[in-house]
């Protein structure tokens, strides 16, 4: 085995993602050999690595990716200390870890896996990979809300990323993000006057919430793995991409795009026509989803919308699923 970089090590154990595993060097919880190790150090087979005291040891690992709708209450993090933690919520047999965060008051899609790589080209800010919410706020809202939650909201001393919203009611609207700031867009209602009463995330790339009932998971099929891979493959990996946290959620000038139907037809976008849809299904089957109700006057801005999930059959000749226990 050639040198590799501690956090892969870690990462490749399956114990947790590489930036997890930069912190717990930070925090003096690994040691190499006896010793505290600098965030950066290599390592081979030979080493003796054992973080809060457990020794880790890279074999050929089967690598898991399971898709869970989350529910409202339940924390993002892998401390099993903290109650209603994601981690005891699933009780997946196996170590898994979350691909970013969904903040305790929302639900929806979330991806668990113990492949590290996949974990940071996923979260690494400049590869665009489209997340898609539906919104409820306290309030009516109207085409000028629309315009300025898609145009860019200053939170956190940034602007935000332009990004594509579809009104679908009175109250409530889809919004389709590239962007992973912290509480993104409860900060942006907030911004502009309104208060988010639910959140739900309903897509993160191809992957679709579709079928999956609140509470429970599924294994991801080999097609969607598949598709998966290819979409991350030339994403930049950590330590080739490292840059300050302001640079990384700082906007960046973006060509237009335009949002893509559900169903071959949709609300016209402000700067865009109608196009495809993204599709998604539970276990082997693969299906459209439905097309949201909006009123004659729901208008959408500016945005896309991409990908394709087809069904496929799984590692096991078909999706597992599993709820808490």
């Amino acid at each position: 085995m050639e040198p590799i970089r501690l956090n892969k090590f870690i990462s490749d154990s399956g114990y947790c993602s590489r930036r997890e595993a930069d912190k717990m060097i930070e925090q003096g919880r690994v040691m190499v050999n006896g010793k505290r190790p600098e965030v950066g150090a290599k390592v081979t087979a030979k080493d003796k690595v054992r973080v809060d005291g457990n020794l880790l040891q890279v074999d050929a690992v089967e690598p898991v990716y399971l898709l869970l709708n989350k529910p409202a209450g339940i924390e993002t993090t892998t401390d099993t200390s903290q109650r209603e933690n994601i981690i005891s919520f699933t009780n997946y047999p196996e170590r898994i870890f979350p691909v970013g965060r969904l903040d305790k008051d929302s639900e929806g899609l979330i991806i668990l896996t113990n492949d590290g790589d996949i974990v940071n080209k996923i979260l690494r800010a400049g590869n665009k990979h489209e997340k898609e919410y539906i919104v409820t706020v306290d309030k009516p809202i109207n085409q000028d809300f629309v315009e300025k939650m898609s145009g860019g909201v200053s939170i956190l001393g940034v602007n935000t990323k332009k990004c594509f919203v579809e009104q679908l009611g009175a109250n409530k609207f889809r919004i389709i993000l590239t962007q992973g700031m912290n509480r993104q867009i409860r900060r942006m209602c907030e911004v502009l006057g309104y208060e988010v009463q639910t959140l739900q995330r309903t897509r993160i790339m191809h992957l679709s919430l579709n079928k999956i009932p609140l509470g429970q998971w599924r294994n991801m099929t080999e097609t969607e793995i598949a598709e998966l891979q290819r979409l991350v493959a030339g994403s930049t990996k950590t330590e080739e991409g490292s840059i300050g946290k302001k640079r990384a959620e700082a906007p960046a000038p973006a060509k237009s795009s335009k949002p893509k139907s559900r169903s071959g037809g949709s609300p016209a976008a402000k700067s865009g026509r109608p196009g495809g849809s993204p599709k998604g299904g539970k276990n082997a089957a693969a299906g459209k989803r439905d097309k949201p109700k909006t009123s004659n006057s729901a208008r959408g801005s500016r945005g896309a919308s991409k990908g394709t999930a087809t069904g496929g059959k799984g590692r096991s000749g078909g999706a597992k699923g599993g709820r808490r226990r």
